[in-house]
C-alpha cells in the first residue's frame, strides 16, 4: 500500500455519545459520509438492557454484525440466541427485532441493501469511470 493510499483511508469510530435513540435503540446511520459512495446502508445500534427494537419487515436484506454483548433476535414466532462475533441474515419480508434482556449493552452493526442501492451505487461509479477517461 502506498502512502497515497493510506491517505485516503477514512476510520469512522463507534461513539456512544453520538448515537441517536430510535426504533427502540441507540444508532447512527453510516450516511452521510463524505466521499462513501456504497452498495449498502448501514448503522452502528445498541440495545442497552432491557431494550426492544420496535418489530419490522421491510423489502431490503439485512445483515447484522454482532459486536459486543449478547441480544436475542426474533424473526417471526423464534427466538436466535446472537452473541458476539456472530452474524444473522434476514431475507426481505421476514418480520422481526431484537431484545436485550440481559444486564450489559449489546453492539451490532446493521447493513441493508436492495436492488435500488445497487443501480444507484453502479451508475454512480459508472459516471465516475466516465469523468476519469
Amino acid at each position: 500500500m502506498t502512502e497515497q493510499d493510506l491517505a485516503v483511508v477514512d476510520i469512522r469510530k463507534l461513539e456512544h455519545e453520538n448515537l441517536t435513540r430510535a426504533y427502540g435503540l441507540d444508532m447512527k446511520l453510516l450516511y452521510p459520509w463524505d466521499g462513501l459512495t456504497a452498495p449498502f446502508r448501514g448503522a452502528w445500534c445498541v440495545l442497552r438492557p432491557g431494550d426492544v427494537s420496535v418489530a419490522h419487515a421491510h423489502h431490503e436484506h439485512e445483515i447484522f454484525i454482532g459486536m459486543a454483548g449478547s441480544a436475542a433476535v426474533i424473526a417471526g414466532d423464534r427466538r436466535h440466541e446472537f452473541v458476539a462475533g456472530d452474524l444473522v441474515f434476514l431475507k426481505p419480508g421476514i418480520e422481526h427485532h431484537l431484545v436485550n434482556d440481559r444486564d450489559e449493552d449489546f453492539s451490532y452493526y446493521a447493513i441493508w441493501w436492495d436492488r435500488a442501492m445497487s443501480d444507484e451505487f453502479a451508475a454512480h461509479e459508472a459516471g465516475r469511470a466516465e469523468s476519469r477517461d
